[in-house]
């Protein structure tokens, strides 16, 4: 099914905002966001407290300063109060961005004091007397090997060492629901399934692998299992569907990305195989049943640490009693680009069944991927160009060479036409982002005037219809409409106002933008700048979006191996691990 075009923005709010804009000096052009923002009475709201324009994305606590102190005059000043409370969610809706749940209590308030907030005590006070800030105490797991606390008296319990968490109760929220749905599909489970017919036994002797077999008899006893593995994996849970369906189940396997959709698809049929967010929209799958949850009995979903919690959590919302759930994926890839890390908070809650495939990646990159995944960045052999190492010495270098790859070398020497060759790179900015590879690689591969916002018939975009999720397309045509794309065959419609926010050119990817998907060659790019953000996690996603080719541009000398080495991943401040382990018994 084809995306769903977003629809225009309603506008009648933004005259009034547009006159309380211009009184503070701000911009006109953020009327729009600040009515979709704030909604029908948003001028009313930005008068009474002109910090509220810091809910308003891109934002910055300078800019939202300079329009109070316009709007309120003496007033305005560092310790008001309405100040302290915008700036403390700002800087929660900050942290989800980069993927936490919450933060703990010294690092709000540090980041406040960065703020200019006078007093961060007072101001972390106020903004969880208001309800705005929810506060969470969880416990801390003692180091491995450490003595367990000594009672101050015999008769007295241990006190056991937590931690203070802050957070929005919208990200509070999703992580309850989602823990006591897992508690839920895992105590609801054994009634549900006391009388069942299934031959599951059969099923897992009749089974293309060991690994496959193992996770066909562990799904059989449990309503949620974790199924771990690299590329070759997938095909364990595609064999536990297609063995389910034999049996007469209503399943469902369901991808990140509809490139893993149609993976899916040549394993276990076009109407077994959806996207997550297909499966949640209604566009795809099997409907509801009248009480509102998905028509399943199973449902397995790969690229799991695609998952971020609030999608996790309409999920799990959505399934039945009884429901058998697998959640696979890769532990070594990058987490999801919204807020936690589900799969991983899971496996380490150990409260479930985990089965780790024994199936190995096959050829040069899936040996080369496998070794980072270990902390381990090895030479392989690659007799067939599989994988090749493009040395460059600056970022204007890196990005001549990944044309000439990309429009030239690959396609010749490997065989792969330019527009199955993806590029990746760490970010979107500096000398070799996404924006100065793009540019180079249209002039090179689809030159012409931009006609459209920068986009000519014939570019690769990456399309956003929602934040995490990036649709490769293609554009087709433009009217007064909007820009029309072609993504993977289906038409979408981005209207005219959107385009800059939701359409950029994709012949340049990030990781994050890339992970749930493969393609036939891969180019990925990592100048020296890009140093400090390089983590083992972000290498393996890179590296493994090729399937029968990977080109590395590499600028980034030592800081290559010493982030696969030495640095896994960017942490994350999440509470479903504590969560589970509340809710749930530990796995026999």
């Amino acid at each position: 099914a084809a995306p769903a075009p977003v629809a225009p923005p309603a506008r009648p709010a933004a005259a009034g905002v547009r006159e309380v804009l211009a009184a503070g000096g701000a911009p006109e052009a953020l009327a729009v966001p600040v009515a979709e923002t704030l909604g029908e009475r948003a001028a009313e709201a930005l008068r009474e407290d002109p910090w509220q324009l810091l809910a308003v994305p891109g934002v910055r606590p300078d800019q939202a300063d300079g329009f109070a102190r316009a709007l309120l005059g003496p007033e305005c000043g560092p310790d008001d109060e309405r100040r302290s409370q915008a700036l403390t969610g700002w800087l929660l809706e900050r942290a989800a961005l980069e993927g936490h749940t919450a933060l703990e209590s010294s690092a709000l308030r540090a980041a406040l004091a960065k703020v200019s907030v006078p007093d961060p005590d007072e101001a972390l006070r106020a903004a969880i007397a208001g309800g705005g800030v929810l506060v969470f105490q969880d416990a801390l797991e003692a180091p491995a090997g450490a003595r367990p606390p000594v009672p101050a008296a015999p008769d007295d319990e241990a006190e056991q060492p937590v931690r203070v968490l802050l957070g929005l109760d919208r990200y509070a929220l999703a992580e309850e629901s989602l823990a006591d749905g897992f508690a839920r599909l895992i105590s609801t489970f054994a009634d549900a399934h006391k009388d069942e017919a299934p031959d599951w036994e059969a099923a897992a002797g009749a089974a293309p692998s060991p690994s496959a077999a193992e996770l066909i008899r562990t799904v059989a006893a449990h309503g949620l299992v974790t199924h771990s593995g690299g590329e070759a994996a997938r095909a364990e849970p595609a064999a536990l569907v297609a063995a389910a369906q034999s049996m007469g189940l209503r399943v469902c396997a369901a991808a990140h990305s509809e490139d893993g959709r149609r993976r899916l698809a040549a394993e276990v049929g076009a109407d077994a195989a959806v996207t997550v967010a297909g499966l949640l929209s209604g566009g795809e799958g099997p409907g509801r049943d009248e009480d509102g949850a998905l028509a399943v009995d199973l449902i397995a979903v790969l690229d799991a640490p695609q998952l971020d919690v609030e999608t996790a959590a309409m999920l799990v919302e959505s399934l039945p009693d009884g429901a058998r759930l697998v959640l696979s994926g890769d532990p070594g890839v990058l987490w999801s680009a919204g807020p936690g890390r589900v799969f991983a908070d899971l496996v380490a809650a150990r409260r479930c069944p985990q089965v780790v495939s024994r199936t190995p990646d096959p050829g040069p990159i899936g040996e080369l991927v496998s070794g980072i995944g270990i902390g381990e960045l090895n030479q392989v052999e690659a007799p067939g160009k599989e994988v090749v190492i493009v040395p460059v010495r600056d970022p204007g270098e890196a990005v001549h060479r990944t044309v000439q790859l990309v429009a030239d070398s690959v396609p010749r020497a490997i065989g792969v036409p330019s527009e199955q060759t993806q590029v990746i790179t760490p970010g979107h900015g500096g000398a070799a982002g996404t924006r100065a590879l793009n540019a180079a690689l249209k002039e090179r591969l689809n030159p012409g005037p931009g006609r459209f916002a920068g986009f000519d018939p014939g570019d690769r975009v990456a399309y956003s219809p929602a934040p995490g999720r990036a649709l490769p397309g293609t554009v087709v045509s433009a009217d007064a409409e909007g820009l029309r794309l072609d993504c993977a065959g289906a038409p979408v419609v981005v209207p005219r106002e959107q385009v800059g926010d939701l359409v950029r050119h994709g012949w340049a990817l990030t990781a994050h933008q890339a992970a749930g998907m493969r393609w036939p060659a891969a180019v990925v790019v990592l100048p020296g700048d890009a140093a400090p953000g390089l983590t083992r996690a972000w290498v393996y996603t890179a590296f493994g979006r090729g399937e029968r080719h990977l080109s590395v541009v590499q600028g980034a000398e030592a800081a290559l191996p010493r982030a696969v080495a030495e640095i896994p991943f960017k942490d994350r401040t999440t509470r479903l691990r504590s969560l589970l382990q509340t809710q749930a018994p530990p796995t026999g």
